[in-house]
């Protein structure tokens, strides 16, 4: 099937394939009694950068992608922060880490430039300024 719409979205896709490596790579190493804590808040957090990317791709209105962006990036802040605690607490190894937060650094630039993009193509009223 031919993609379309939001799944041709490369920050979309980025963001996706991001919670693909945390659900992957680190919830494994997070020990049981974490279940309830450190596990379900960064998955909620992961999962929230593409899904607030695709609920701004939904709205036709750029302040509303826009806002959506933000969100997303908050999200991505909030992904770091789980992501570094569980590292402080040595339950990821270095080599993980390290080469997650590049992932998340990468995707956080994403998200700034489809945000530059976004402001670009909206007039005053927040419509798509005539081409």
């Amino acid at each position: 099937m031919a993609q379309s719409g939001l799944e041709r979205l490369e920050v979309w896709q980025k963001a996706m394939a991001f919670v693909e490596t945390v659900y992957r790579d680190v919830i494994p190493h997070l020990p049981p009694h974490e279940r309830f804590a450190l596990r379900d808040q960064l998955q909620r957090a992961a999962q929230s950068i593409p899904a607030n990317l695709a609920e701004g791709y939904g709205r036709y209105h750029y302040p509303d992608q826009i806002r959506f962006c933000y969100i997303a990036r908050g999200s991505a802040e909030e992904t770091f922060t789980y992501l570094e605690l569980a590292y402080r607490l040595h339950y990821i190894p270095d080599e993980t880490h390290q080469r997650i937060l590049q992932d998340l650094y990468r995707l956080k630039q994403m998200i700034n430039g489809y945000i530059r993009y976004l402001r670009s193509q909206q007039d005053a009223t927040g419509k798509r300024r005539p081409t």
